[in-house]
């Protein structure tokens, strides 16, 4: 998909104006592109309707008034727009106690490079494995401790591409203290699709 550029974001006033029925648009899109892993992490596929949306609202709770701010949310928010053959995700850990969070952050420790694409069944299986955002891993990987929110990548070939349209596909978690998996729906997989044709475009 193309990246967004300033003039993709609306200023505070027509942002007001159009917020509702943006907002309705993005949780639509967002009820197709959320997968829930095991019991504490969720994963949404992003776009450039939802880190639009994302931009939108930030500055939207900042008050951003000039471009200098603006340019700042492109520059952190474009990265997580898949280009072809790529889907891009924001992984978050749900941990909503003081409890959960000293239990599984330290546990957790290098979650983001464990995440794995699995397409089609056996015996013709491929394993495409996450790639991390160098700039955000930079803030957020730590020795001890994880953080609870992180964003990873997957490049796919012309033929992963191929195979991901017509056969099975789950995305996996293969972390020694996390190991789960969710299939992807028909739904879920033609909203992903979709972000590739409009790349090509």
């Amino acid at each position: 998909m193309a990246k967004l550029t300033r003039d993709d974001i609306s200023d505070l006033r027509a942002y007001e104006g159009e917020r509702e029925e943006f907002r309705s648009e993005v949780i639509a899109l967002k009820r197709l592109r959320r997968l829930g892993i095991g019991p504490i992490i969720t994963v949404v596929f992003e776009n450039a309707t939802t880190m639009r949306f994302q931009i939108q609202e930030m500055a939207r709770a900042e008050k951003m008034m000039t471009d200098a701010a603006i340019d700042d949310q492109l520059v952190a928010y474009n990265p997580l727009i898949p280009e072809r053959g790529e889907l891009c995700l924001t992984v978050f850990l749900e941990l909503t106690s003081d409890q959960q969070l000293r239990e599984w952050l330290p546990k957790l420790v290098g979650i983001e490079r464990s995440f794995v694409l699995r397409i089609g069944e056996e015996p013709v299986v491929t394993l495409v494995r996450c790639e991390v955002d160098a700039a955000h891993a930079s803030q957020l990987t730590r020795e001890e401790t994880t953080a609870a929110v992180h964003y990873v990548r997957f490049s796919l070939t012309s033929d992963d591409q191929q195979r991901f349209a017509t056969e099975p596909v789950s995305l996996v978690t293969d972390h020694p203290s996390y190991q789960h998996e969710c299939g992807l729906s028909e739904e879920t997989k033609a909203s992903l699709q979709s972000d590739w044709r409009d790349e090509a475009k």
